[in-house]
């Protein structure tokens, strides 16, 4: 008798009116493993096999599953099985920074189809939105010209910023981007657009990429790391992503810290513009990127001297979110340079006793994750997926995908 295969999924309902939760349990279950027959389906998902036959052909009619060929052998009778189709459906997500924007699209898997950057006028959000809104529809036309019809099954506008969000703040406040924060923005994307739009800051859009394709895809409870012009935490708590009431939770970066009798927050003592500002670069120019890049990979003093205090502020907070949310493992993503990136990995080591520390684990407790100056716009552009597609609770209370 054939071994029964391991398959990662979530348990669908029988029940009446929930048809929209068994159709993201079935897509996810896919996702994390590939082609699935109809069988291995009702058996992970715990659906009945008409059921699974029921959603797989409305799947399929909706050009979102495909069948393979016929699998035969064994003793058991041959099998089909589905894959998801990556062109079945699209979004954009927007990433907006202190000085630019990027504008990508990404498929039903959460691949890359088109992209574009721009700079944004400093501190104007009224012309930034247009600068946006014309790269939108620049990523819109590319896809359009290579994909037919993708312009009709695109999903939403995700966009991701800097938070945290719905404080007051001096408009010249280049952390928090208060102009951006007072504009209708959700309003103008959307208005300009003609998509359903959401908000995220960039720590959780990157635990939103994390999820879809990196570290922490298939895990329940994670925290990511978020390392870029800022600090933040992307929260998975019981396989979903954790926003707060405000979308505001994991907002480390605003932690206060205490090191040599000076207490401030960690963004401004262990983040990118902590670093630009410690070896006196302009972090309103990609040659700071550059440069960092460069001298991390040189070994220069003074980047050993920033990466000593940065990764002990960043072994305490990690010490802090294993305690408070008990994830699985910590992932450390973002948007610096790599080589930066892979250094304060290994000066984090040896990480601080914690909760976290038990025989058995089988995934580690810190771990490397996406670092990529695209991971805040893939992030982003991968939540309309996410909302569309994951199952969640809230899908059980409506019809619809």
């Amino acid at each position: 008798m054939n071994e029964l295969r391991t398959i990662r999924a979530k348990s669908g309902t029988n029940q009446e009116g929930t048809s929209a939760h068994n159709r993201r349990v079935i897509i996810e279950a896919i996702r994390l493993n590939g082609p699935l027959s109809r069988a291995d389906l009702a058996r992970a998902t715990r659906l009945t096999k008409q059921t699974v036959s029921n959603l797989i052909e409305g799947l399929e009619v909706d050009g979102l599953v495909a069948s393979e060929d016929v699998v035969r052998g064994g003793r058991g009778q041959p099998s089909t099985p589905y894959r998801l189709v990556a062109e079945g459906a699209f979004a954009i997500g927007v990433q907006i920074d202190r000085e630019f924007t990027r504008v990508v699209a990404v498929d039903l898997l959460g691949r890359e189809a088109a992209r574009a950057v721009e700079n944004l006028p400093p501190g104007d959000p009224v012309e930034g939105s247009r600068v946006i809104l014309r790269l939108i529809g620049q990523v819109r036309a590319e896809l359009a010209a290579r994909i037919p019809l993708s312009v009709h099954r695109l999903t939403g506008l995700g966009v991701a910023m800097p938070g945290p969000f719905g404080l007051e703040a001096p408009g010249d406040d280049r952390w928090m981007m208060a102009r951006w924060q007072s504009f209708p923005l959700l309003e103008t994307l959307s208005a300009g657009t003609g998509l359903e739009t959401s908000l995220q800051n960039d720590a959780t859009a990157c635990a939103t990429a994390e999820r879809m394709n990196g570290a922490a895809d298939g895990l329940d409870h994670a925290v990511c790391l978020y390392l870029g012009y800022g600090i933040g935490a992307g929260l998975i708590l019981g396989g979903e992503l954790y926003t707060g009431s405000n979308g505001n939770a994991g907002e480390i970066g605003m932690v206060l810290f205490s090191r040599g009798g000076t207490v401030s927050p960690l963004e401004h003592r262990a983040s990118l513009a902590s670093l630009f500002q410690h070896l006196g670069l302009d972090s309103a120019t990609t040659d700071a990127y550059d440069t960092v890049e460069r001298l991390a990979a040189t070994d220069d003093p003074r980047i050993r001297g920033w990466l000593e205090g940065a990764a002990a502020d960043l072994r305490q907070a990690i010490h802090m979110v294993e305690t408070v949310f008990d994830p699985q493992t910590v992932i450390l993503t973002g948007s610096a340079p790599q080589p930066l990136a892979e250094r304060l990995f290994s000066a984090i080591f040896p990480l601080l006793p914690s909760n976290a520390e038990r025989p058995g684990r089988t995934v580690p407790r810190f771990r490397l994750g996406t670092m990529d100056p695209w991971a805040v716009a893939l992030g982003a552009a991968a939540d309309p997926i996410r909302r569309a597609f994951d199952p969640v609770f809230s899908a059980i209370l409506k019809e619809a995908v």
